[in-house]
């Protein structure tokens, strides 16, 4: 299924929109404003928390746990590599990678060798906007966790 993440320009602190492909709302976004780290938490349209997401302090590469239902299900490590981004995921659900040019906003995601998302930025928009296709058999708040935080490590100094 497609979806779209869409964050506004110009906010106080970071709240996105996820919407499907009929661009009706699914989930709303918001980051922590006064907190140490990035702290983000992702909100059913009935105001209930599906995901936070908390950056790990004093790291030397940037590292995020993501944690659905108040359970840690996976942490996300950006590797050292020059001229490149690489990330180690580490999750109790599955063996999940990511692949692609994370540079220019396009990358995809697999639970072992399956393709189960794929990610690519809409340009010429008023906002930050991504296309995120999402297997059907996936849990997507989590591909979505992965997007948010991969997003997050590569390009928030453009912001």
């Amino acid at each position: 299924m497609k979806y779209k993440i869409r964050q506004k320009m110009f906010s106080l602190g970071d709240k996105f929109t996820i919407r499907d492909e009929e661009d009706r709302d699914v989930f709303i976004v918001k980051s922590q404003l006064l907190s140490i780290g990035k702290k983000l938490r992702i909100f059913d349209l009935d105001g209930n928390e599906v995901c936070y997401i908390e950056q790990q302090l004093f790291k030397f590469m940037s590292q995020y746990n993501i944690y659905i239902n108040g359970e840690m299900v996976a942490h996300i490590k950006k590797k050292f590599a020059l001229f490149k981004n690489d990330f180690e995921i580490v999750s109790n659900k599955a063996n999940y990678y990511v692949e692609g040019d994370f540079i220019a906003y396009d990358f995809k995601i697999f639970n072992d060798r399956k393709l189960i998302g794929q990610v690519s930025k809409k340009f010429f928009s008023l906002t930050d906007t991504y296309g995120v296709e999402v297997d059907e058999d996936e849990d997507r708040v989590l591909v979505f966790a992965l997007v948010i935080v991969i997003d997050m490590v590569c390009h928030d100094d453009d912001k």
